[in-house]
Parts: C-alpha cells; sequence; structure tokens
C-alpha cells in the first residue's frame, strides 16, 4: 500500500499539537533522558570538530599540528552526525510509537537503525545540494542581468528566496518520510512535494507555530529549548499521519 494520494487527506493543526502533547506525556522522562545522552555522546565529537575549525582558520602558532587538527576535524564531523542521525532516528521512531498509544521503551529510543539514518542522510544531502545548485544558477543569472541593468541583478535573488521558501515547507516532513514513507531519496523529496502543495498553506502555519513555541522556549534557556524539541517532533510526526497516513512503509518498526 502507497502513500496517501495528495490532496485526500487534510492537516488539523490544533489537532497536531494536542495529539504530539498527548505522545510526550506519555513517556516524558524516557525523551528527556534519551536526549541527555545524545548530548553527552555528541560533545566530544562537537569539541573536536570545534577545535579543528578554529585551528585550521588561526594563522597563530598552536600546540596543534594542523594535521592533527584536519583529523580532529574530519572524526568530530562524522561522529557528530552520525550521533546526529541517531538521535533524530530514535526521537521520531519513539515519537510514532507514542502516538499509536504505547508507551516507547528506553531501547526503542537508543536502536541504531543504519538503513533508516542511511536514508535520512541520502535525503538531507539531496535536498542541500537542490538548493545549492539553485542558488549558484540565481547568482549566475544575476551576476549576468546585472551587467545589463542593476535593478534586474535582484529578480533572481526574489525568485531564489521564493523557491527556498516553498521547498522548505514542502520539505516539512523531511524527517518522516525519510524513516517511515519511501526509501529512497529522490523519491522523499517528490512526495513532500506532491503530498504537502495542497496543503501548502497550513503546513506553512504549522511550521510558524513550532516557530514561534521554540522562539518562547528559548526565553528560558537550554532548559525551553530541551523539552520543546521532542514536543515538535512528536507534533510534526502527528501532522505527518494526517496528511500521509499512519502505516509504516519502510518497516523500521520491525527492523
Amino acid at each position: 500500500m502507497g502513500l496517501p494520494t495528495p490532496g485526500t487527506n487534510k492537516l488539523q493543526v490544533l489537532r497536531a499539537i494536542e495529539e504530539g502533547w498527548q505522545a510526550f506525556c506519555r513517556a516524558p522522562w524516557p525523551f528527556l533522558l534519551f536526549e541527555v545522552l545524545v548530548l553527552v555522546v555528541s560533545a566530544p565529537f562537537a569539541a573536536l570538530l570545534a577545535g579543528g575549525v578554529v585551528r585550521l582558520n588561526s594563522p597563530e602558532p598552536a600546540f596543534v599540528h594542523p594535521i592533527a587538527a584536519g583529523i580532529g576535524l574530519v572524526v568530530g564531523l562524522v561522529g557528530y552526525v552520525i550521533v546526529a542521525l541517531w538521535g533524530a532516528v530514535g526521537l521520531t521512531r519513539a515519537a510514532w510509537i507514542s502516538l499509536d498509544g504505547q508507551k516507547p521503551s528506553f531501547a526503542q529510543f537508543t536502536r541504531w537503525d543504519r538503513a533508516a539514518s542511511g536514508r535520512l542522510l541520502g535525503s538531507v544531502i539531496l535536498l542541500a545540494i537542490l538548493i545549492g545548485v539553485v542558488g549558484v544558477v540565481a547568482t549566475l543569472i544575476g551576476n549576468a542581468l546585472g551587467q545589463v541593468n542593476a535593478a534586474l541583478a535582484a529578480l533572481p535573488a526574489v525568485v531564489f528566496g521564493v523557491f527556498y521558501i516553498w521547498l522548505l515547507v514542502s520539505q516539512k516532513f523531511l524527517l518522516q518520510l525519510s524513516l517511515f514513507g519511501v526509501k529512497r531519496p529522490l523519491e522523499t523529496i517528490q512526495a513532500g512535494v506532491s503530498g504537502v502543495n495542497p496543503s501548502w498553506w497550513v503546513v506553512l502555519w504549522l511550521a510558524i507555530v513550532e516557530a514561534v513555541v521554540h522562539a518562547v522556549a528559548a526565553l528560558f534557556s537550554y532548559g525551553g529549548l530541551f523539552v520543546v524539541l521532542p514536543v515538535v517532533i512528536c507534533t510534526s510526526t502527528a501532522a505527518y499521519r494526517q496528511l500521509f497516513g499512519s502505516q509504516d512503509h519502510t518497516g523500521i518498526l520491525k527492523a
């Protein structure tokens, strides 16, 4: 059984928020403890990454050799990405289980899923490439038009800005589609566009609400953001299930 036909399902933002909060409340401590675990595991890699960047961009002599700094940067980057994928997959898998009315176990948070992580990484890379290519094309066109008329140089930037906003909203559920929807990055991008476009303005409203929640949480420093992250993931996953259905198409829950 494939994904729902675009436009057949409607998104109710308030319902998604309510369902997301209820899902978080079914297992608040496992959600928060897993976040702590992810932060602790990622901290050494983040330190290596930051130290490598600072050393390689510093003109002053340092105790760390540039080659060692470069190795540390690569190890830090790779390790940080792996831990970030592990955290994103674990939180989203648990959110899905909780939305099904069950309390996720800590083992379901921490289980490493190589296939799901690979799909998510591939989708993120493909999206970044797409944005980068369109940005380069817009810059080249803008430079060419600027030689003809300075006023025309801004036109490609405006078009790119509109495209960028449209694309980011259409890929609002990239995480959930990569894990539960389809198995190929290109199909993930396509499914996001076809599934979100009929409800694009409602999805934009959901994104704005989540951004406001993040901003309010930031007023309470890291503690507020710490609680908000799993709630937002639960809310986004609930919204995804409204638009795309609650079937696991990739078998991530059985892996």
